[in-house]
């Protein structure tokens, strides 16, 4: 047992592993980051401060192709849109575009969604969650839900806390395929746009026009438009497939 002397004041920094330290660098300065430590020779050091948060590293073990790194850490916050929205504009500003494939890169933010992932330069993941995020998660979709919306709950499990987007994408295919033609308009419609936007984000887009398409002929209500909106990203992607409301 501590001693009661002992002050709680513990800080705890992360010690990431990177194998890749002049794109981590350039990476990290462009959302904004300070570095706070730069040591290449005769070992590899890197630190970096924003805000409160404090990223350390040092030499990692994978090889070029990243694929053993699985380094990562959780950062706590009160509200994670603003982070999201700091990182995005940063990129924007620096890349031109999001960074949403490949290394690095930071998931898309819904609204209202309690995490997001930002994956660094040699493969971390450095997580931004909500603190009031439900402590338990159904994973697998909601067990007091059936039909689409139950697959709908599960496609959001596996975009927002798995970021897995082709678990996503054929949960949602195969979910309209089994329970699309009895469930209400506006889940079908959530599900279309959810396609869209996950097969633009896939590369996939043979069979967007079909969804789309699918998506224009749904009728919907003013409210039932702004749930299926609020429901993507960016709507964007499917603003040309939303039909006009009722």
């Amino acid at each position: 047992m501590l001693d009661e002397t002992v002050r709680p004041n513990e800080t705890a920094i992360p010690l990431l592993p990177c194998v890749a330290p002049e794109e981590t660098l350039a990476f990290w300065r462009a959302l904004g980051f300070t570095v706070t430590y730069e040591q290449t020779r005769p070992y590899l050091y890197l630190a970096f401060r924003w805000r409160g948060l404090d990223l350390h590293y040092g030499r990692g073990s994978g090889g070029p192709d990243r694929a053993e790194i699985t380094g990562g850490c959780l950062v706590m916050v009160d509200t994670v849109a603003p982070y999201h929205a700091a990182f995005t504009e940063a990129m924007r500003r620096t890349y031109g575009k999001v960074l949403a494939k490949g290394q690095p890169r930071i998931t898309r933010y819904r609204p209202g969604a309690s995490r997001f992932t930002v994956t660094d330069p040699s493969g971390n993941s450095i997580i931004f969650i909500q603190r009031d995020e439900p402590t338990e998660v159904e994973y697998g979709g909601a067990k007091r839900l059936d039909g689409l919306a139950r697959v709908l709950d599960n496609a959001r499990i596996l975009r927002e806390f798995k970021n897995d987007d082709r678990a996503a994408f054929r949960a949602l295919n195969s979910g309209l395929r089994r329970h699309g033609d009895g469930a209400p308009a506006v889940q079908q419609a959530v599900a279309l746009a959810l396609l869209i936007e996950l097969s633009t984000a896939l590369d996939e887009l043979d069979r967007v026009p079909e969804w789309g398409g699918r998506l224009r002929q749904l009728n919907l209500t003013g409210p039932e438009r702004r749930e299926v909106e609020s429901a993507v990203a960016d709507p964007t992607p499917i603003e040309p497939w939303l039909p006009a409301t009722a």
